[in-house]
């Protein structure tokens, strides 16, 4: 990852494509409730080994080590490099190309494998850059986005996956000196071209020792720097998210402020988005009580110097981002529909949801409605979105802002709203899906709650989600659940929410919620 520094927003660099770009700042991640099943691909995404991944940076850092310690744009280390990751692909029937251009005086090289399956007018492209800076190996910065996304590139012809996208992957040269392979490579691309580019998705420095779980942030949720990626880019962060929810990982958002490879993409109107672990940001003591790690140190300490060696990598963020960029291929590269529609709501009207049905809420402000939600904030965190996933309503806790952020949240207890009856089919495999958030501020705990039912003969807890001591930012993410023990009753959906512990700001919506059969 290049040095910070400062860069406009995307919508001002569409005019000067060739002039300088965008990427991320730093956010974190960790446990928020127990494990759930990943929304379902119609081709389950691989396990990506971790040891393979790690066999990859050794073999860079050999690479680095007889080569003068490095593996910089114009160094011998970094033709090295290309080679070696070329020989990986040829050897599994990838298409390969190495494009050369010139900065300063040195012939850079960027490397493209392409996978000869798919809809060549539809691109999904993930890419890394390759090259390290002069002081060091380069290692987490960028060995391990390159090594991640490798073994990924490898796991599509040993899984036997048949995307119906095109898959292209890439490793950009000089990215450490402005960004000068990806650009070469955008500002290079015919429209038509860009146009077949559906998607980029940027994996640079993926394995910091005080890792953060960040997730460029698409859609502005976070409402900081920037401002949104090109339509598609919240499809992306999302995708990614609901990845993490899974496994029980809460991310962070990280803005596009310019500093990696997705820069160019976002100039020319590409949907793009990615993770990072951080880089020389400084962790917070809340970032620390919220997924561990040293506060008040640097994510990577050796950043940019010659400690970035494979001592300098994150075992468990190194294997997470693996596996979140395998499930984010194989889920964006998949366009099959995922079923047919038995129900589903988006809230644009009324259809018959219950707030409180059983009469037993406890709740003295913020109880559910279908509303058009405003956007509340508290001491630099976002709590209520002021966008939903579509159109202009959702169900949301209290949508009015009202004079201060405490006017209209949840506050003394749970508030419930349930769905009118959906008869299901008896056939078929059954998937509820929706979009959600969960925000509060510090003093939560784990007393405090989002939880989603699907409630029938029997229940299916589709979402359960607690508080944490620590500030949690509204961020759409996506849910999805197999229902299909339901199969052929009336069922409702049920959704509540609880501030049981102290105030802490609570703030929860849902949108988008739909049944498929497939």
């Amino acid at each position: 990852m290049r040095p910070r520094t400062p860069r406009p927003v995307w919508s001002t660099v569409l005019a000067v494509v060739a002039a300088t770009a965008l990427t991320a700042t730093a956010a974190a991640a960790a446990p928020v409730h127990p494990h759930l099943a990943p929304p379902s691909t119609a081709v389950d995404a691989p396990d990506i080994p971790l040891a393979n991944v790690k066999a990859h940076l050794t073999q860079l850092q050999s690479i680095a080590n007889a080569n003068g310690g490095n593996r910089a744009h114009g160094r011998p280390g970094y033709l090295a490099s290309v080679n070696y990751l070329r020989s990986q692909l040829d050897a599994v029937g990838y298409t390969t190309t190495v494009q050369s251009f010139t900065y300063a005086g040195a012939t850079g090289y960027n490397l493209l494998a392409e996978w000869p399956a798919g809809d060549p007018d539809a691109v999904v492209l993930t890419g890394a850059h390759l090259d390290s800076v002069t002081s060091g190996p380069g290692i987490n910065d960028n060995g391990s986005g390159s090594a991640a996304i490798l073994e990924v590139a490898l796991a599509v012809p040993s899984s036997g996956f048949t995307p119906d996208k095109r898959l292209r992957f890439a490793w950009w040269g000089a990215e450490e000196l402005g960004l000068r392979g990806s650009r070469h490579y955008v500002n290079n691309l015919s429209g038509a071209e860009r146009d077949r580019i559906k998607q980029y998705l940027n994996f640079d420095m993926v394995a910091s020792p005080n890792a953060g779980y960040f997730v460029y942030d698409g859609d502005d949720s976070d409402g900081v720097g920037a401002g949104p990626g090109p339509e598609g880019s919240a499809e992306i962060e999302q995708t990614i998210q609901a990845y993490y929810t899974s496994i029980g990982v809460t991310t962070q958002g990280t803005d596009f402020d310019g500093r990696s490879d997705y820069g160019p993409f976002i100039a020319v109107g590409i949907p793009a988005g990615g993770t990072f672990t951080g880089a020389e940001g400084i962790k917070s003591s809340a970032q620390a009580a919220l997924w561990g790690g040293t506060a008040g140190q640097a994510f990577d300490s050796c950043y940019h110097r010659s400690c970035d060696t494979t001592a300098n990598v994150n075992d468990t963020a190194l294997d997470r981002n693996a596996d979140a960029i395998a499930y984010t291929v194989w889920e964006l590269a998949q366009t099959s529909p995922p079923g047919d529609t038995i129900w589903s709501d988006t809230f644009e009207t009324a259809t018959g949801w219950v707030v409180d049905p059983a009469g037993t809420d406890t709740a003295t402000t913020g109880a559910w409605e279908r509303g058009d939600p405003a956007t509340t904030s508290s001491s630099g965190t976002t709590l209520q979105l002021g966008t939903t996933v579509s159109g202009s309503f959702d169900l949301v806790t209290g949508a009015a802002a009202g004079s201060s952020a405490g006017s209209h949240d949840v506050d003394g207890g749970v508030t419930t709203i349930q769905s009118p009856a959906v008869s299901l089919p008896s056939t078929g495999a059954l998937t509820l899906s929706f979009s959600w958030y969960l925000a509060h501020l510090s003093n939560a705990t784990s007393a405090d709650y989002l939880r989603v039912r699907v409630v029938g003969s029997s229940t299916v807890t589709a979402l359960s989600v607690t508080g944490t001591a620590s500030n949690r930012a509204g961020s759409w993410q996506l849910a999805s659940t197999d229902i299909s023990s339901l199969s052929g009753q009336t069922v409702q959906i049920l959704i509540d929410v609880a501030d049981a512990s102290n105030p802490s700001l609570v703030e929860a919506a849902v949108d988008d919620v739909r049944i498929t059969q497939s």
